[in-house]
């Protein structure tokens, strides 16, 4: 690993995100909320550290795929940390701790928080909150890879370190052309979005948070009763269906912008599952909340029905209704979603129903093979065979998962927090979801779980966000053996 490469872009990065603490500033001169000083202050530290790192270490051209993987994972720890600072300063959480687990949760877009009530936040303080969702959305490398090469920094290794999803769909010949594609398809949808809850009556405040919030599956709300603070139809539905499509392939979305063609979508295998999973899964809740007088007004159950199942499918985490009240089935159904997750190539999180998809035709195709012994067949997605590589690929994330998933459990629940609570906050966190079941459902907080478990829960965040192998090749003593020692700046005059 080049050492010095990677610390000076995580430099740059640090200077690029202090530009962004400062557009909070104009919310708070409006509302008056006495944060301008803490804003600056904030973006002051970021600029600093990030010019002193610039400044020390020499940059390095030719980075490659291992450089990738470090400079994406303490891109996000310092991201973390710089954007925990406004918390901390703001005085309205009691420990550090709580900060950082908060930031975490907005740029790895969990949407998990510590807050038992968020109004207690400075409204540019709750503007920040939603900012690191739709800055973590896309994915801050991706952002930066049309940024950093006007800077003499190439990007490729970035891309594939971080590019959610098992398949990279390039969109463009260069990779920065490909993050302004897929960054213009994200914003044209935020605009789209913040125009439409305008038209339901949502203050503008409140319309571009619940926008950056949604658009990056994040959940962050403007209001400790999350989407559930709007008693609107209109709003609700606009909010299904722009979580719905962040959790589609941004590819997808620019395919069928560029064609025309809406029949696009329907083309590809894994958005028609995405969809089937949606239908069927709404389909079956509703009626288990019927049936058990969960609901007496079947368009009302329709609606929150739908709304949650969207919401946890897509990792976002955005609530209407507390659905840890509603019949086991529907719990169990609902923890199950949160595991899949959106689709490849969005700003979802969880496996990835592509994986899903591919790992179920995997099981069928040993089936047919013990069966018929001497038939050759192959694995289809689409019209395309998956290569051999891609589902042994698959097959060792499902058994990365599995470990990440049972290692984080065991050290929660070891901490003195009960099993489902512990469980259901390894789920959420490690798919990005938000909210689990019992002390940290829909209705309640992060807040009383030990500091160390908020830590723990915090890794999972980046983790999962980061699809484990970007986060667990770090943790290899092979990636560490061959780091470079850094060239430092002042060793040059030498």
């Amino acid at each position: 690993m080049r050492t010095g490469g990677v610390l000076n872009i995580l430099g740059k990065l640090l200077i690029l995100i202090s530009l962004c603490l400062l557009t909070p500033i104009p919310f708070s001169l409006y509302f008056a909320d006495g944060m301008v000083g803490v804003f600056l202050g904030c973006a002051l530290i970021g600029a600093t550290l990030g010019g002193l790192i610039v400044a020390t270490f020499v940059p390095e051209k030719d980075l490659g795929y291992r450089d990738g993987f470090a400079v994406v994972v303490f891109s996000w720890l310092g991201l973390a940390f710089l954007g925990s600072l406004p918390y901390y300063f703001c005085g309205s959480m009691p420990s550090y701790v709580d900060c950082f687990f908060e930031s975490m949760s907005g740029f790895t877009t969990t949407g998990s928080t510590v807050l038992r009530e968020v109004e207690i936040l400075p409204n540019s303080v709750l503007f920040w909150r939603a900012t690191t969702h739709w800055i973590g959305g896309m994915g801050i490398i991706v952002l930066s890879l049309a940024i950093l090469p006007l800077l003499g920094v190439g990007g490729t290794q970035l891309f594939q370190a971080e590019m959610p999803g098992p398949t990279k769909d390039r969109l463009a010949p260069r990779i920065q052309d490909t993050a302004r594609i897929l960054w213009g398809v994200y914003l044209l949808f935020t605009l789209l979005e913040i125009l439409l809850l305008l038209l339901g009556g949502m203050t503008f405040f409140d319309a571009v948070c619940h926008a950056f919030a949604s658009l990056a599956t994040g959940g962050f709300s403007t209001h400790t009763a999350s989407a559930g603070h709007y008693d609107s139809s209109y709003i609700h539905y606009v909010l299904i269906f722009f979580m719905f499509l962040a959790g589609v392939n941004f590819s997808l979305h620019h395919r069928a912008l560029m064609s025309g063609k809406l029949s696009d979508y329907w083309k590809n295998e894994e958005f028609r599952l995405y969809v089937l999973l949606i239908a069927v899964t709404t389909i079956f809740i509703v009626s288990a909340n019927l049936t058990h007088h969960i609901y007496n007004n079947v368009s009302l159950a329709f609606r929150d029905t739908l709304f949650q199942v969207v919401s946890i499918v897509t990792t976002t985490g955005f609530g209407t209704a507390d659905f840890d009240q509603w019949p086991p089935a529907c719990k169990m159904l609902l923890v199950s979603l949160m595991f899949i997750g959106g689709c490849a190539g969005s700003t979802g999180g969880g496996i990835k129903v592509v994986r899903i998809l591919l790992f179920f035709k995997y099981a069928r195709l040993q089936l047919h093979s013990l069966v018929h012994p001497r038939a050759v067949d192959t694995i289809k997605l689409g019209n395309q065979k998956v290569p051999k590589e891609v589902m042994i690929a698959i097959l060792g994330f499902f058994a990365l998962y599995i470990s990440f998933f049972l290692l984080a459990s065991l050290v929660v629940t070891a901490l003195g927090v009960d099993l489902l609570t512990g469980v259901t906050a390894v789920i959420a966190t490690l798919n990005n979801i938000g909210p689990g079941l019992q002390e940290v459902g829909p209705s309640r907080h992060f807040g009383d779980l030990p500091d160390l478990a908020k830590i723990v829960l915090s890794f999972c965040m980046l983790a999962g966000r980061l699809e484990l192998y970007t986060v667990a090749v770090l943790l290899t003593p092979d990636f560490w053996r061959m780091a470079r020692k850094p060239v430092m700046r002042w060793q040059l005059k030498h």
